[in-house]
C-alpha cells in the first residue's frame, strides 16, 4: 500500500546537552521549512511528513528518509529544503549532494551509535542515574518560569522586528546583565534566536507572545502567572487539606480576572462549534449559560440560532468582560448579561438549555448537587442540563489532564474537584432530570446531558 506518492521521517531526536542529535543542529528549522515549502508546492495531498526518533546517524544531522525510493539525506538545512522539494519531490530526482550513497557505511554507522548507546544506557543503570525523563518532569519548572518571567516583562514585543539586549533592557526597564542572561536563555527554549548580537523572536513567539501578533495570547497565557502562585501552595495544601492563598472571585481584581476569561474565552471559542453541533441549537429559545465568562458558548449558539436569547449569569466583576465580547461578536440583541452569584442565586424559569462549561469542577459534591437542584428547576418541561468539563474515569487516574486538574482545583478551590460520569449521573438524577447520557468530544472534556420531563 502506498497512500502517499512520497513519505519523509525527518529526525527530530532530542538528547541531553552534549550528546550529538539531530534536534541540537537544528532540526526543527528544517521541519518548519518543509511544511511550508510542501504546502506551497501544492503537495500537502502527495507527500506525508512524519517526524521520527532517531535514524543513527547523529552527528551529521539533520536526517531524512524518503520512502519509497529509501533515499537517506544527511546534514540538511533549511537553505536545501527548497532543492530537495523542488527537485525531489516535484521532479522525482534526489539530490545527490545530501544523500547518503554507501549502504554499508549507513548501516555500520548506525550499528556502531546503537551499541554506544545500550552500552550508555547500561552504565547509567548499573550507576543509578536517575533517568532523564524523571529529571525532566522534576526540573520543568525552570522552563515554565524563563517564559512567564519574559510574558510578564514583554520580552517579546521589546524584541520585536530584532534587538540587542541593551535595547531589550531598555525597553522592558529591566537590569541590562540580567536582561542578557534572561535572552539567552530563551534562544536555548527556540523561541527566540540570535544572530551576531541581534536578537530575534522565533516563529512560536512571532505568532503568539508580541503584540500585534497574528495570535496575540499573551493575555491568555499570563494567567499561568496566577496559576504559578497558587500551585506553589501545593504542599501545604496535600499537608492540610486545604488552600492557603485562596481569594474569592471578586476580591482578585483585574490581575487575575482579565487574563482568566482571557485564557477561558481562547478555549472555548475553539470548543463552541463542536459543543453546540452536540447539544443541536434549533429548539433552544431560551438558555441560561451559567458561569459563562466570556460569553463564547451563549455567542456560539446565538449565533447558530437567531431566534435564540441567552443570558450569561457571572459575577459583577467578569459580566462587563462578557458584554465586550458580546457586542464584538454582534449578537448583543440576542444575549445579555445577568450579574449573579452562581453558588446561591435563583436561575428563574422556562430556560430551554442550562449550560455550564468548567463550572462543576469548582464545587465539592454538596455544591454541585445544589447547583444541578437549581438548574433543575430552571428548566421549562423538555428543557435540558449540559455540563462541560473534565470527566475521570471509574479508576481516577485517567485522563491525565483531568487528574492534574484535580490538582488545580486543590490549591485553587475550597473543595473543587474533577469527578466521573457516575457522580454526575447520579448528581442529575437527584436532581430530577432524566435520560442521562454523556457525549464525548475531541479534546480534554466531555458533555453530561439530562432532559427535565
Amino acid at each position: 500500500m502506498q497512500p502517499f506518492r512520497y513519505h519523509v521521517f525527518a529526525c527530530d531526536q532530542k538528547k541531553p546537552d552534549g550528546q550529538p542529535c539531530c534536534s541540537a543542529r537544528g532540526s526543527a528549522a528544517v521541519l518548519d521549512a518543509l511544511r511550508r515549502e510542501i504546502g506551497a508546492a501544492g503537495l500537502g495531498e502527495t507527500v506525508q511528513l512524519t517526524t521520527a526518533g532517531s535514524m543513527g546517524l547523529c552527528e551529521r544531522g539533520p536526517n531524512l528518509v524518503v520512502y519509497p525510493d529509501g533515499t537517506w539525506y544527511s546534514g540538511v538545512t533549511p537553505a536545501d529544503v527548497p532543492e530537495i522539494v523542488r527537485e525531489h519531490f516535484l521532479a522525482g530526482r534526489p539530490v545527490a549532494r545530501l544523500a547518503n550513497r554507501d549502504e554499508a557505511a549507513v548501516r555500520a554507522e548506525i550499528q556502531g551509535n546503537r551499541a554506544k548507546f545500550v552500552a550508555a544506557m547500561q552504565a547509567r543503570d548499573a550507576a543509578g542515574v536517575v533517568p532523564d525523563e524523571l529529571v525532566g518532569m522534576i526540573r520543568g519548572y525552570q522552563e515554565s518560569r524563563i517564559l512567564l518571567t519574559a510574558l510578564e516583562l514583554d520580552v517579546f514585543t521589546a524584541v520585536g522586528a530584532g534587538a540587542a539586549a541593551p535595547d531589550v533592557a531598555r525597553r522592558c526597564r529591566t537590569d541590562r546583565r540580567a536582561t542578557e542572561l534572561l535572552l539567552n536563555a530563551l534562544v536555548a527554549l527556540d523561541v527566540l534566536r540570535l544572530t551576531g548580537d541581534r536578537y530575534e523572536n522565533a516563529s512560536v513567539a512571532a505568532r503568539y507572545l508580541a503584540a500585534g501578533a497574528p495570535d496575540d495570547a499573551r493575555e491568555a497565557l499570563k494567567h499561568n502567572l496566577s496559576l504559578w502562585t497558587t500551585w506553589s501552595s501545593l504542599t501545604d495544601a496535600v499537608r492540610d487539606g486545604h488552600v492557603s492563598l485562596r481569594a474569592e472571585m471578586p476580591e482578585r481584581g483585574d490581575d487575575w480576572t482579565v487574563p482568566f476569561i482571557a485564557a477561558m474565552h481562547r478555549n472555548a471559542a475553539v470548543r463552541a462549534p463542536a459543543v453546540v453541533a452536540a447539544v443541536g441549537a434549533a429548539a433552544v429559545r431560551r438558555m441560561l449559560d451559567v458561569g459563562g465568562g466570556s460569553g463564547a458558548y451563549a455567542i456560539a449558539f446565538a449565533q447558530a440560532n437567531p431566534q435564540l436569547r441567552a443570558v450569561v449569569l457571572d459575577l459583577p466583576t467578569v459580566v462587563p468582560i462578557t458584554a465586550r465580547h458580546v457586542a464584538d461578536a454582534g449578537v448583543a440583541a440576542q444575549v445579555t448579561t445577568q450579574p449573579g452569584d452562581l453558588r446561591t442565586d435563583d436561575f428563574g424559569s422556562g430556560y430551554d438549555l442550562v449550560f455550564m462549561s468548567a463550572i462543576c469542577h469548582m464545587l465539592g459534591p454538596d455544591g454541585n448537587r445544589d447547583l444541578l437542584e437549581r438548574s433543575a428547576r430552571a428548566l421549562a418541561p423538555g428543557g435540558r442540563v449540559v455540563i462541560q468539563d473534565f470527566i475521570l474515569d471509574p479508576e481516577r487516574t485517567r485522563p491525565r489532564q483531568a487528574v492534574l486538574f484535580a490538582i488545580n482545583m486543590l490549591v485553587g478551590t475550597e473543595a473543587g474537584g474533577t469527578y466521573t460520569e457516575a457522580e454526575y449521573a447520579a448528581w442529575l438524577e437527584a436532581a430530577g432530570l432524566s435520560g442521562v447520557r454523556r457525549i464525548r468530544l475531541p479534546g480534554p472534556a466531555d458533555l453530561m446531558v439530562a432532559t427535565r420531563a
